[in-house]
């Protein structure tokens, strides 16, 4: 007895023991698969252009490597590593003009694709290659890889993840050198799925195997766990669906489509075509020419038999011989005119009602009981904020209305809009020579013509060279101290003539220039005088005399003597 209770003893411990490492196995793996992006607090060094050769500079203004190179890369404006190209050769060093990460070859940035981002490059590593094979360095000069893989490349959409090449597959690897994607496919692809406040990092991989029969894909998630096998002639994940935990996916296998969550069947393989329609959370599905409709859970609430199917707001039009049957959203049939169609919008108080009459299309506004508020005599209405709706008449212009049809702003302007983050409106007429910005009650609290507009992170900048304006995002009007609280001066007006007083008010540099521009993060401003620019340090002197020719009214910014120069796709250097 006492020997069986052993027996089942060690069993038990033997047991317990595999689940403890299976478990601390499965933290450790996806451990490894997490990654940070580094973040830019502060950019302390910038490229440097001049005789079409390039340096650096920092934030000061000083030239940290001379411009003798036909390109330089910073991967990571924070960090003194600067990648130097002369013709082929390339060399990395510091701010010390040192070279540095010499223990390895070829070394090079990354360069980021279909990432918003004001970088361009992986911020914390870079790729070497030795003997034709390539190998990760992070920045501080610690080998992530050997030089194991035939290729090394940005993923597009998913910055921290690497697409690699080896033994002439693919797979993804992330900064830190772990395994995301196992390298066995022919090709792999970022869904684009894509949230507000995460990005692209619940977005999944569709991958690719070639056969005789062509290419066959199958899906893996976020975390790189298989989904669908490779089987499917076709995949794509319905990204508008928004949950990061269950991936919709519209696959096709032997010219027949169907739906799966997280692999599960929604619909089966036995449609030409399926579509979703966000709005309704439905699917329109083609079969033998004919057209019906699923619900987001794949129950059939239309049947399959109209010609047509046209989703306008929130009614379902299906037309067939016998005409166009409305159906709600939800699969009934609703009980009014085909010839009219009702919009939601953000306010559940509200819809918008379209009526086509007469060949023409018109607007009104309606409560969520059916009561009419804003007759259809409008040839657009679109919901602002509050209970106001944006209006557009026969000529095209364009105005505010309240609920009650009272028009709050004249339907006389070229364009009206919401200026982002805010409940602020920003209007432009007379061709868009004149700007007008107004508050959440349709209250005009600034004008300005051939007005710039800047929206900054606590503040609304417009201005034309003559004049500037502040506004921060409840509409107050702001004086230059407070927007930039940091500065020891500020531009000040008299008469025509511009200079800069102390947070006192008290006067340091006198009233002599034609345009002045507030003292930038590094400490420099732009001044204007007799159609060119200079520099003046955060003391108000001089750095440079007003030499600079610019574009009529472009706005220099400068670091030292140098100004930024903005080209591609939000990349810049510094020259003068």
């Amino acid at each position: 007895m006492k020997k069986r209770y052993m027996v089942m003893l060690a069993m038990i411990l033997l047991i317990f023991m595999v689940v403890v490492f299976i478990i601390i196995h499965h933290g450790v793996m996806e451990m490894g698969k997490n990654y940070e992006i580094e973040k830019v607090n502060q950019y302390n060094y910038f490229r440097l252009k001049q005789n079409d050769s390039y340096g650096v500079i920092d934030k000061k203004g000083s030239v940290i490597v001379k411009p003798m190179y036909s390109e330089i890369i910073i991967p990571n404006p924070e960090k003194d590593v600067f990648v130097c190209y002369q013709g082929e050769d390339i060399n990395i060093l510091n701010k010390q003009q040192e070279e540095i990460l010499t223990e390895y070859s070829h070394v090079q940035q990354i360069r980021l694709k279909n990432v918003s981002s004001d970088l361009m490059y992986e911020k914390s590593v870079l790729k070497y290659s030795k003997e034709g094979k390539y190998g990760l360095v992070g920045l501080e000069g610690k080998e992530i890889t050997k030089p194991i893989y035939e290729e090394i490349d940005s993923l597009p959409y998913k910055e921290g993840e690497l697409l690699v090449k080896q033994n002439g597959k693919y797979g993804i690897i992330n900064i830190k050198g772990n395994s995301i994607v196992p390298i066995q496919y022919d090709k792999v692809a970022v869904d684009e799925f894509y949230m507000n406040e995460e990005g692209y990092r619940y977005a999944g991989y569709i991958v690719s195997i070639k056969t005789q029969d062509g290419y066959r894909y199958g899906y893996l998630n976020s975390k790189g766990k298989e989904v669908l096998p490779i089987e499917y002639n076709e995949i794509s994940r319905v990204v508008e669906i928004k949950e990061s935990e269950n991936v919709y996916l519209i696959c096709a296998k032997n010219g027949q489509y169907g739906v799966r969550k997280n692999g599960d069947e929604l619909l089966e393989n036995g449609y030409q075509s399926i579509r979703y329609d966000a709005i309704n959370q439905i699917f329109v599905m083609e079969k033998n020419q004919k057209y019906g409709i699923a619900d987001f859970v794949g129950k059939q609430i239309v049947p399959i038999e109209y010609n047509q199917i046209d989703i306008i707001g929130m009614f379902l039009y299906a037309q067939n011989e016998q005409g166009t049957t409305v159906y709600h959203a939800n699969g009934v049939q609703a009980n009014i005119s085909a010839n009219v169609a009702i919009l939601n919008t953000n306010n559940e108080k509200y819809k918008i009602k379209i009526n086509h009459r007469d060949n023409q299309t018109q607007y009104g506004v309606m409560d969520k009981e059916g009561k009419q508020l804003i007759e259809e005599k409008y040839n657009y209405i679109e919901y602002l904020h509050d209970n106001y709706f944006i209006a557009s008449e026969e000529n095209g212009k364009l105005g505010v209305l309240d609920d009650k049809g009272i028009v709050k702003i004249e339907i006389d302007k070229d364009s009206v809009q919401k200026i982002q983050d805010t409940d602020l409106i920003q209007t432009t007429y007379s061709s868009g020579k004149i700007m007008q910005i107004y508050n959440k009650d349709m209250e005009m609290i600034g004008e300005m013509q051939n007005a710039i507009m800047e929206v900054e992170d606590h503040y609304i900048k417009m201005y034309n060279g003559i004049e500037v304006k502040y506004f921060n995002q409840q509409g107050k009007e702001l004086k230059n101290i407070e927007v930039y609280p940091n500065n020891q001066l500020f531009v000040k007006k008299q008469g025509e003539q511009y200079g800069f007083v102390d947070a006192n008010g008290k006067l340091v540099v006198d009233y002599q220039y034609d345009q002045a521009e507030e003292f930038n993060i590094y400490g420099f401003a732009g001044v204007k005088k007799a159609g060119k620019w200079g520099v003046l340090n955060e003391q108000g002197q001089e750095v440079v005399a007003p030499i600079y020719e610019m574009k009529e009214r472009q706005i220099p910014f400068f670091i030292g003597s140098y100004y930024r120069v903005t080209y591609g796709f939000g990349e810049f250097y510094y020259t003068n």
